[in-house]
């Protein structure tokens, strides 16, 4: 009888457990990629400007305006394989750790990255002549940039 009673705590504890494996495998890093499994899509580990040399991402981020991120995306594509693109808002902010302080992303996974906005390829549901921007300082993504501000970039693609 005294075993019976153990079972539900047992199950909660292979529960968590789980939990806990799955969400810290959900990144898989394969040198200069990043593999999302939760959301099916590979992350450039560096920010445009950046290269990966083995460790981390060394150079400096270049800050683009929207017009002169399809240079950057033909670039990648020619260079990396097709299929780079802007990240959409949700993807972006997937990538947000909550806990971690400014950069607000794991840095482990994504090293050097900017304490600042980093555009999506999202339009601003208030005001189609802005775009959404993800800011790795606070966490919080914002609807209020024209396309001619200058931001940085992480590029993504599907899998």
């Amino acid at each position: 009888m005294a075993i019976l009673r153990f079972i539900p705590v047992l199950l909660i504890l292979i529960i968590n457990c789980s939990y806990l494996k799955a969400g810290e495998s959900r990144f898989v890093t394969k040198e200069h990629i990043v593999v999302d499994l939760e959301r099916q899509v590979e992350w450039l580990r560096c920010s445009v400007g950046q290269r990966w040399n083995g460790n981390e991402c060394s150079g400096n981020i270049i800050n683009l305006s929207l017009d002169m991120v399809p240079k950057a995306l033909e670039i990648a594509n020619e260079q990396l394989g097709e299929g780079w693109r802007l990240p959409s808002k949700a993807e972006l902010k997937s990538i947000v750790c909550k806990e971690c302080p400014s950069p607000k992303i794991d840095k482990d996974i994504f090293p050097n990255t900017d304490n600042a906005p980093y555009w999506t390829g999202d339009q601003s549901i208030f005001n189609s002549k802005f775009y959404v921007s993800v800011n790795f300082h606070t966490g919080f993504s914002f609807n209020r940039f024209s396309p001619i501000k200058e931001l940085a970039v992480r590029l993504v693609r599907d899998r």
